[in-house]
């Protein structure tokens, strides 16, 4: 009896941190099935970069984000073991503090997120971590789903510290945190896309011009030096790291939703061979930063 209880407890203590990896590979899986392979051709006028990665690029994606689903999983186990030992903020029942600070609470998260983003993501770019840890995320120069973990190691150490920082600064319940964190990976996702889904004048429209967009992320691992941001185009704009073209890019992208034509039966594997070297363009990007 013993036995089938201590199997019970590492039942429950790994099905949340294996959800998560499970969640992951589905989501970032079905979309690049999507996208990437069964409407390829027909979804092509929505890519940013009207080319695709090597079939190489993706298999690193998938194979750091593996270590990254790994790493995420041990640092959400020990949170939750100290979350059940009350040495965290965490808090039950769910109404403790009234539904309006629980709603509060994940907008709170959010924030709190984006600015631990943007300048932990600005540090990554001091050139000896550059090297030596962030290279590896940016080798993905043009971003699919499966970008969105591929990390080194010690970044995603960094990534998922917040979940530590969050829950030993911010009164939480459970579920709030589950929240955030779904909302974290989809749109850590969605910004990997490598396809652009907002409308015209989203980027100069003060009604959403403070909210990111797929173009802005992706001229990050283009330009590298530049957007810098998460969620929001605030820390960027505050901090003067917005890239100067970035609406004017953004435009471009959206415009070629009227001129790219293509032909559903057109097999569009040969855009592999575009003449993109990784290595040479890291290279390139190791001496700019």
């Amino acid at each position: 009896m013993e036995i089938l209880n201590s199997i019970y407890k590492w039942i429950v203590t790994l099905a949340p941190p294996l959800l998560l990896t499970l969640h992951f590979m589905v989501i970032a899986g079905g979309l690049y099935f999507v996208f990437y392979m069964w409407k390829k051709a027909q979804l092509l006028y929505l890519k940013i970069q009207q080319r695709f990665p090597s079939k190489k690029d993706v298999a690193r994606e998938i194979r750091y984000s593996i270590y990254t689903s790994i790493i995420f999983s041990v640092v959400i186990i020990a949170v939750m073991w100290l979350s059940a030992n009350d040495y965290t903020l965490i808090y039950r029942p769910i109404d403790k503090y009234g539904y309006g600070y629980f709603v509060f609470s994940v907008f709170l998260m959010i924030f709190i997120h984006d600015a631990y983003f943007y300048w932990t993501h600005r540090l990554l770019h001091w050139k000896p971590l550059f090297k030596r840890v962030h290279v590896v995320h940016h080798m993905s120069l043009n971003p699919t789903p499966f970008s969105a973990y591929a990390f080194h190691p010690v970044e995603a150490l960094v990534e998922v510290g917040i979940v530590p920082v969050i829950v030993f600064l911010v009164p939480y319940h459970y579920f709030a945190l589950t929240i955030f964190s779904g909302y974290a990976l989809v749109m850590n996702i969605m910004g990997h896309m490598g396809y652009e889904f907002f409308p015209k004048n989203f980027a100069r429209s003060k009604a959403t011009n403070w909210h990111n967009s797929a173009t802005h992320h992706n001229m990050h691992h283009k330009y590298v030096k530049y957007n810098f941001g998460l969620y929001f185009n605030l820390w960027d704009r505050w901090m003067k790291t917005n890239h100067p073209k970035y609406e004017e890019v953004f435009e471009q992208v959206i415009g070629q939703r009227e001129t790219v034509k293509v032909d559903p039966k057109t097999d569009q594997t040969d855009t592999e061979k575009a003449p993109a070297v990784v290595s040479t363009e890291v290279k390139l990007m190791n001496e700019q930063v």
